[in-house]
């Protein structure tokens, strides 16, 4: 009876062992659609921004020049509208800037000159910018700066920035402009 077995158990095992030799595994088929992606490359990162440039110390910006503070651009001009002294938006934003630095530089005094595009009478023209120049000193002296520390002038069409003829060179005419007198 052990031997029927054993022949029993071999045959199988034969049977089993042929039957996996007889099976071969297919090779996957790829199809140009089924092919993996190639590996993603990672995009280098962007530069990080370059920190603006430190804000002049105090002792700097008093120790140059009344010349080169104006050139230097420190304060910017308000700009208006044809025919109009009211602040704009811009205006008000620019004034808001110059405050704050007027305000850390307590002892600089300004000239706030008017000045107004080549249309109109020269007298029109000198009125309105006084105008001007008033309303952006009633403004600097609303944001706290004390109102002798700016001064203000009229030059209505005098002394214009651009001497084109068209509206884009008017605008720049039209403007409230600073001159660092004192420090």
């Amino acid at each position: 009876m052990r031997m029927h077995r054993s022949l029993k158990f071999a045959a199988v095992l034969g049977a089993v062992v042929a039957l996996a030799a007889g099976c071969k595994k297919k090779p996957p088929t790829t199809t140009p659609e089924a092919a993996p992606p190639p590996p993603a490359v990672e995009a280098p990162a962007p530069p990080a921004p370059t920190p603006p440039p430190p804000a002049p110390r105090g002792e700097d910006v008093m120790s140059e020049d009344l010349q080169t503070l104006n050139s230097k651009g420190y304060l910017k001009d308000a700009f208006f509208d044809f025919d109009k002294a009211d602040l704009r938006d811009d205006a008000r934003t620019a004034l808001a800037s110059d405050a704050q630095w007027m305000k850390q530089y307590g002892s600089i005094r300004v000239l706030v000159e008017g000045h107004c595009d080549e249309r109109g009478t020269e007298e029109y023209n000198l009125s309105l910018g006084q105008k001007r120049a008033s309303a952006v000193k009633e403004y600097l002296v609303s944001l706290g700066i004390e109102g002798t520390r700016v001064n203000t002038v009229s030059y209505g069409k005098a002394r214009p920035f651009c001497t084109d003829h068209d509206e884009n060179c008017w605008q720049q005419n039209r403007r409230g402009h600073f001159v660092i007198t004192g420090k």
